[in-house]
């Protein structure tokens, strides 16, 4: 038995992350996609085409397949009528996670526990799509990956490594405290896209899961490249903290090694600093309508299944429709 399977705030807990699979359920339209490649699979598109579902009859129109005329329904109305298919495609759905020391922060919860929550919803989510689920897991130390398949088991492995890295985050922030001038494992956004390229199939439904911190023209070329062959969707996670600075006083401020004295009276450094997060929002959101990218937000110690529910739950696809 791990860390993760006592109740330790700081470690992402093991029972929570598999009773998400009950709140997924709700997620039946999940993810609402249209298909971007010519492979094969089990994922209902919105094209149509001669594949292996039916859809549905209607009357035979000028250019349409012989092959495909419902000779039952054309005899008894008299008038020809044909079938319609839908085509299927396979769309593997690849969660990235990002662990690295930046997301053991959090004023109630830490953004790595929020992001383990997220990564298994959405995980759950894929196999109730009927999708093939996998990821990518980037610790402190070095990456993790969970190959995708269609089964329960896979999507519980995630969760147990999930669960196993935000727990060596804590060992990771003793040992930083101990040596803070130990930068030799430490992985860029840009590293960790550039690794996704290498990784995400075309035609998969890609989740980021980041606080995006060191977010950069680099990875932006990242970002345009992966969002050319894949459905990209970033879930950008953060804390309150670091969009408000906490109430005025002087407060006592250490990285584990250092300490430093913060005074959060200051009017000028508390509009700057709650500027400088707008400022990345801002940045993130346009970049996500550039590339034409799904944009989910997600603020530490709130629940996550709302947030998932409204934007691929059932009600909302209704209203749309």
């Amino acid at each position: 038995m791990n860390s993760g399977d006592i109740n330790n705030p700081a470690i992402a807990d093991i029972t929570t992350l598999v009773k998400l699979r009950f709140g997924t359920k709700d997620l039946k339209f999940f993810p609402r996609l249209m298909a971007k490649n010519p492979l094969m699979g089990n994922h209902q598109s919105r094209f149509r085409g001669r594949g292996m579902d039916f859809e549905e009859v209607r009357q035979y129109q000028p250019g349409d397949d012989i092959r495909t005329i419902d000779w039952r329904v054309t005899a008894r109305t008299t008038t020809t009528h044909t079938k319609l298919f839908s085509e299927e495609r396979e769309r593997p759905v690849l969660i990235v996670t990002d662990l690295r020391a930046n997301m053991f922060f959090g004023a109630q919860e830490l953004k790595s526990v929020t992001a383990c929550q997220v990564a298994a919803a959405l995980a759950w989510a894929g196999l109730n799509a009927n999708d093939r689920v996998g990821g990518l897991i980037f610790g402190p130390e070095h990456q993790t990956d969970i190959r995708a398949r269609r089964s329960h088991h896979s999507v519980l492995q995630l969760i147990h490594t999930l669960s196993d890295v935000s727990e060596q985050l804590i060992h990771a922030q003793s040992t930083h405290a101990k040596n803070t001038s130990d930068t030799n494992n430490h992985t860029s956004l840009a590293k960790i896209l550039e690794d996704t390229r290498r990784v995400a199939l075309p035609g998969s439904t890609l989740f980021l899961v980041s606080d995006f911190h060191d977010l950069d023209q680099k990875c932006e070329q990242h970002l345009f490249e992966l969002a050319r062959h894949c459905d990209l969707n970033i879930c950008h996670v953060y804390d309150e903290l670091e969009a408000h600075l906490p109430p005025p006083a002087n407060y006592q401020v250490t990285n584990g090694g250092q300490r430093f004295n913060l005074n959060t009276r200051k009017a000028d450094l508390r509009q700057q600093f709650e500027q400088q997060f707008k400022n990345r929002q801002a940045k993130i959101q346009t970049l996500c309508g550039k590339l034409r990218m799904g944009c989910l937000t997600f603020e530490t110690a709130k629940p996550i299944l709302p947030i998932l529910q409204q934007a691929y739950g059932r009600k909302k696809v209704r209203g749309r429709r």
